[in-house]
């Protein structure tokens, strides 16, 4: 009988135990979805693998935590629209936290800050009337410039946020300035003459993270203790210098 008894605590505890390790362990599989078209953060190579800088980022983490990562290449609203139904598990996409997306899903660690720029020509600024911005629909950069009642053009992905500048559709730009990093190194682009200048509103600059799906918490803790982990051993300071001309965390 004590046997018996002492059998069964202890199926018992490694019940208890399996459960416990279950809930701290990642999923199997996570579904990450990233951008495609916003050099020099998120781009397919000439090869077609996806990379840049917030995407090797997400697989650096994705090796911390021992996880196999599906990245499903989607565009900013469509993704955040699935981060916070449960569709996807993170949005491995560089996004400023503001109050109307933390009360959607979650945020890891920040892994950047950022701010805006604006990009025009010399005397176009800012609020003048009659200027047309060039805006990446659901971004921090859209909401801000149409609370403002400010006339938008938006686009779907980063990379084509220089196509109304070169139509003459629009005027200026908000841009975060990591597009704004690769934007510049584009010769298209530079022969706009566009001259650049740093946002001074505190809503288009801050920290730089992760969504979390509402759906999956537990995925917080693993995402940030790995965040810290490849800033430790040197992994996030070797993609930064890969993509960036400049340090960033």
């Amino acid at each position: 009988m004590r046997g018996e008894m002492f059998l069964r605590m202890m199926v018992l505890l490694g019940a208890l135990c399996g459960a416990g390790a279950v809930a701290a362990t990642p999923a199997a599989e996570l579904r990450v979805a990233v951008l495609e078209n916003a050099p020099p953060m998120a781009f397919r190579a000439v090869d077609g693998r996806l990379t840049g800088f917030t995407i090797e980022i997400a697989r650096a983490l994705c090796t911390e935590m021992k996880a196999s990562c599906n990245f499903q290449p989607s565009t900013l609203n469509v993704a955040l629209d699935d981060l916070a139904a449960g569709e996807i598990d993170i949005a491995a996409i560089s996004l400023l936290e503001t109050p109307e997306r933390r009360a959607r899903f979650l945020f890891a660690k920040p892994y950047f800050r950022s701010v805006t720029l604006w990009f025009a020509r010399s005397g176009v600024l800012p609020g003048q009337r009659g200027v047309r911005v060039a805006v990446l629909s659901g971004s921090a950069q859209e909401r801000f410039a149409r609370a403002r009642n400010w006339d938008t053009v938006a686009v779907l992905t980063n990379g084509e946020l220089i196509e109304p500048l070169r139509a003459g559709v629009a005027q200026a730009a908000l841009i975060p300035m990591g597009t704004g990093v690769g934007l510049m190194q584009n010769e298209q682009f530079r022969q706009l003459g566009l001259l650049k200048q740093v946002m001074p509103e505190p809503e288009l600059a801050g920290d730089v993270a992760f969504g979390i799906s509402p759906r999956r918490p537990e995925l917080k803790a693993p995402l940030d203790a790995a965040l810290d982990r490849i800033k430790r051993n040197g992994t996030y300071d070797r993609i930064n210098s890969q993509f960036l001309p400049l340090r960033v965390d």
